[in-house]
C-alpha cells in the first residue's frame, strides 16, 4: 500500500493563490464555471483534501461559490464588503488599530485632491452648511461649558463623508464608512482636535475647495487628521 507524503500547511495556500491568479489572468467573468474540487485536484496534481482546503479559503474570500449542477463558479466580491468582514480579524492589537487609522489618514488626504477637482457647486454649499452647523453646535456647547460630543461627531462625520462623495469615487466613501463604523466599536481612544480648532479647519477646507486650490486643501486635511496618528492608551491603562 502506497503512503501519500505528508501535506505541508502551504499546499492549500499555494493552490488558492494559483487559482486566484488564474481568475485574474484569464479575466474570468462573475459566474464563470471553474470546475470541481476533483478536477482541480487532478489538474494541479494534489490530493482532493488539499483542493478542498484551497476552495474553502477562496470561498471565505467570496471568490468562489458552489452551484448545484455546475460545481465551482467564480464570484467577484465587493472589496469593501471583504474588508468589513475581515476587520475584526485585522485588529487584534493596538498596533493593528493604529495601522487602520493610518489607512483612514491616507484615504482622507488622497481623496481631497479629487474632491477639489470634482465637487459641484451644490456639494460645496452643502459642505459650507455643515461647517456652519458644526460651529453653531460647538460654540453653543462652549457657552454652557458642556459640548454635545455625539452631535458634534455626527456633523463631523457628515462633513468628511460629503468630501469623500465629492471625490466621485464611490468605493472611497464606502470604505471610509466601514472604517468609521469599526472604530466606533473599538476600545481605543484617539486624541481629538479641540472644537475651536476644528471650526476654523472646516471653514479653511470649504474655502480651499471653493477656490479649487488643491495644495491648500491637502495641507489642511493633513493638519486636520494628524491627531489620528497619535493614540491614547486603552481604557484603564492611563497613569
Amino acid at each position: 500500500m502506497s503512503v501519500n507524503p505528508p501535506r505541508t500547511p502551504s499546499q492549500a495556500a499555494a493552490l488558492a493563490d494559483h487559482i486566484q491568479q488564474r481568475i485574474g489572468l484569464e479575466a474570468m467573468a462573475d459566474g464563470a464555471v471553474l470546475g470541481t474540487e476533483a478536477t482541480l485536484a487532478a489538474e494541479h496534481h494534489v490530493s482532493q483534501t488539499v483542493a478542498r482546503e484551497a476552495v474553502i479559503r477562496l470561498k471565505a474570500l467570496g471568490m468562489l461559490e458552489s452551484r448545484q449542477g455546475k460545481g465551482l463558479v467564480v464570484r467577484h466580491p465587493c472589496p469593501v464588503g471583504l474588508l468589513a468582514t475581515a476587520l475584526p480579524l485585522l485588529a487584534q492589537s493596538v498596533d493593528d488599530v493604529q495601522e487602520l487609522t493610518e489607512l483612514r489618514y491616507v484615504i482622507e488626504v488622497g481623496a481631497i485632491e479629487l474632491a477639489v477637482q470634482n465637487a459641484d457647486d451644490e456639494q460645496i454649499e452643502q459642505l459650507a452648511e455643515l461647517s456652519n452647523r458644526f460651529e453653531e453646535v460647538a460654540l453653543a456647547g462652549a457657552a454652557i461649558g458642556h459640548h454635545d460630543n455625539d452631535l458634534e461627531n455626527e456633523i463631523e462625520l457628515a462633513f468628511h463623508g460629503l468630501i469623500l462623495q465629492m471625490s466621485g469615487v464611490g468605493i472611497i466613501a464606502r470604505l471610509q464608512s466601514v472604517l468609521v463604523e469599526f472604530w466606533q466599536l473599538v476600545d481605543i481612544r484617539f486624541e481629538e482636535n479641540p472644537p475651536d480648532e476644528t471650526i476654523w479647519q472646516h471653514h479653511f477646507l470649504v474655502a480651499a475647495i471653493r477656490d479649487r486650490d488643491i495644495d491648500r486643501a491637502r495641507s489642511m486635511m493633513r493638519a486636520h487628521f494628524c491627531h489620528l496618528l497619535r493614540t491614547r492608551p486603552p481604557h484603564g491603562t492611563e497613569e
